[in-house]
Formats: C-alpha cells, structure tokens, sequence
C-alpha cells in the first residue's frame, strides 16, 4: 500500500471513530464506567461511546442515606446514569451525572404500579417532624398525623425505626410527593382481628382485659382486639354514679361475657357477676337476733331501709322503729344517719331483711305496766280460789236466777 493509501486508510478511520462518538446531552441516560473516587466527595466516570468523562456528585449517588461511595459503586463498575448539566470544571469531567435519580425514577415507576393495583408496601420510618412520619419507600413518603393510626397518637417518637405497613394514597412524581397511610391497614387489621376474637367469645364466658376508656354510661374493655362495653350498672354491686369512680383506664380487670352480638361486633360484659354477691352468706353475717350497725339510705310512709352492708339494706317497718307514736319515720330518722338494729328476719332467697330499731331499746315504764294488767291474773291466796273457779261460780248463779 502506497503512503497516500496509507494516510487515506487512516483518515477514514479516523472519520468513522469521529462518526462513533455519541454527543452527550442533558437528560441523556447513558451508560459509564467508574474510573476513580474521591472519597467521601465524588465518582468519575467515563460515559461509554463518547470518549469523555463525568462526575458523580456524592450527593446524585443514592437514594439512601449513605455514608461512603463504596456502598454504592467501585471502580470498573459500569452503571447507568442521567445526565443533569454540563460541567464547568474540565478537568474532573465535562458532565454531572447522577445514578440516584435513575433509581429514583425507576421507584416512582414500581410505586405507581403497586398503587394501581393496590398494592400494600413496606417501608421503615426513617423520622418524625411536624405532621407526621417520614418514610423510606425508596423515595420519600409522608404519612399526615391523621393517616399514622386508628386511635390518636400523642407521642410519634415510638414509631421511629419501626418498619410498617402502609396503603398509598397519594403519589406524584414530578412533585416528588407520596402520601401513605397505616391508618388504612390498621383499621383492616384490626377489624380482621375482631372477627377472629368474636368467633371465640360466648356468653357466659369469664374473660380478663384493660379498661380501655371510660364514658358516663360505662367502661369500654379491651379484650385482645375487640371492646366490650361494662355498663355502669354492671360495674359493682354498690351504687356506682360515674364509672371512673372505682375504675380508671389501663386497669385489668375480669368480667363476665352477659351476650355477644357478631354482627354488630358488640359484646356485653360484668364485672359484677365475677364478684361476691352483697347478700352471699348473709345469714352468717346477718344472723336472727344480731345486733348490726348501718346508715339510713331511704326513708319511706312505711318505714326505712338501713344499709347494714355493702349493697344489704333492710327494712325497719315503722312499727319497729320507735316505742313513741310516729306517723311517718321522718320524724325520728334522717337519710345518712347511723342507727343499731336489730335482726328481726333473714329471707337470702328474696334478699330480704327485717330489722328493728326498737327492739335494742329499753321500753318506757308506762308500756311496761300495761302490759302487766293487760296480761294480770288474780292471785289464788287472796281468796282461796282460782280466777277460772271464781269466773265459773258467777256463771252458776246466773243460771240458777234465771
């Protein structure tokens, strides 16, 4: 070959290695290969098919925090990058390249198709700021106070590092926005959970749980998954106003299941019916002709009723209250009063007790000489004969006059 061939041969190579050369724009998505680091600053790579080099920033690297380029590339690694502008430093590349919005994109991509189709993902909590919940799906997410639970939340810190599961509800990628919410997936969890626990409970069943808040008409229980309602009536044997009376949220309590209702998930509960009855033993403790102390709880045209225990009260018919004439107890008793009574009658079946007032009381002299003429005899030795000779001797004359 001639020189003149030579040089042609040589210039047309060189022409179809020019034609080779792919231009780089920004926005392009290339393909480069890792040739240095510079620790903890950038990557430099050489972007294949058009002979020049670019930087990888430390911060277009990864999505994911990080701490070391390494994590994320070495040398004679060949990644995929878009290109973000020109570089105005030539001699660290003539391109700024990032890898981190390619992996962003292709997130976005996976999220939106895990939203059309509904799909629940899985994400750690990486912080908590103002509002809400910061979350890692690869890209941000944000989960609204409203959107964290089914119940309010007062402190956000505990979820911290917790990896949840979340629905999306919201997703816009050129805004970089995702909205989740694990309020979602609790409220099914939690239904589906209260189904299981329904199917398990019958009426009649002695069950353990905490008060899990309380209201005027009564205690709401957490039995593991499903609230049932203790009605204030159902709370004690005594009296109870106000629930928070004798029961205060986070306690344990015990209770009987009264009825349960699968379809309207609503189940009926005593803690009454697991505790001793005020009127169990009562005539061991209550014996006929005890003497008791008690507090006047009603007064009545008939009489009053004396609490002697707990949730026991027993009449003290007004007969039985005083010796003196009274035409209604209000005149000798008043409601809060103590009094002494004493046992007249112990009916448990009927969860009756009769008492007396009176009976603990001297009798007024006047009463006593009453009732001894009432009750007199005459004497034998005044006249020789018996009252009943006496009575039949008159009788005998009678009939003899007539």
């Amino acid at each position: 070959m001639s020189e003149k061939e030579t040089m042609q041969t040589g210039n047309e190579e060189l022409l179809n290695a020019l034609d080779s050369v792919q231009e780089v724009n920004v926005g392009d998505i290339v393909k480069a290969e890792v040739l240095a680091i510079e620790p903890g600053k950038e990557a430099i790579v050489g972007i294949e098919g058009s002979g020049v080099e670019g930087v990888v920033p430390f911060g277009e690297l990864s999505t994911l925090p990080i701490e070391a380029i390494t994590e994320v590339v070495n040398i004679g690694d060949v990644v995929e990058l878009v290109v973000i502008k020109r570089s105005k430093d030539k001699e660290n590349g003539s391109y700024m390249l990032s890898k981190k919005r390619i992996d962003a994109k292709k997130v976005w991509e996976e999220i939106q198709a895990d939203f059309d189709a509904g799909t629940i993902i899985e994400a750690p909590v990486t912080d908590v700021v103002k509002g809400g919940l910061v979350v890692d799906a690869g890209v941000r997410g944000f989960v609204p106070a409203s959107m964290v639970d089914v119940n309010f939340v007062d402190d956000f810190s505990v979820y911290k590092g917790k990896t949840m599961r979340f629905k999306i509800v919201e997703i816009e990628p050129s805004e970089n926005r995702l909205i989740l919410s694990h309020k979602a997936i609790a409220q099914e969890e939690r239904e589906a959970a209260k189904k299981e626990k329904l199917a398990t409970l019958l009426a009649g069943d002695i069950v353990t749980g905490k008060v899990a808040r309380l209201t005027n008409f009564g205690a709401f229980v957490d039995l593991g998954g499903v609230d049932g309602l203790v009605h204030v009536s159902q709370i004690s044997h005594n009296r109870v106003n106000k629930p928070e009376e004798v029961l205060a949220v986070g306690d344990e309590v015990t209770a009987k299941i009264q009825s349960v209702d699968p379809e309207a998930g609503r189940i009926s509960l005593s803690i009454k019916d697991t505790l001793a009855g005020p009127w169990d033993n009562i005539e061991e403790r209550a014996p006929k002709g005890a003497t008791l102390k008690g507090t006047v709880k009603r007064l009545t045209s008939f009489g009053a009723f004396v609490e002697v225990f707990p949730g026991v009260e027993g009449l003290v018919h007004i007969s039985q209250i005083s010796y003196k004439h009274i035409a209604t107890p209000h005149e000798v008793l008043s409601e809060n009063a103590e009094v002494e009574v004493k046992v007249l009658e112990v009916k448990p079946e009927e969860k009756r007790l009769s008492l007396s007032i009176k009976a603990l009381e001297e009798k007024p002299e006047s009463m006593k000489q009453a009732e001894a003429e009432e009750h007199y005899e005459l004497p034998e030795e005044s006249t020789g004969f018996s009252f009943g000779e006496i009575l039949g001797e008159a009788l005998s004359s009678n009939e003899d006059a007539e």
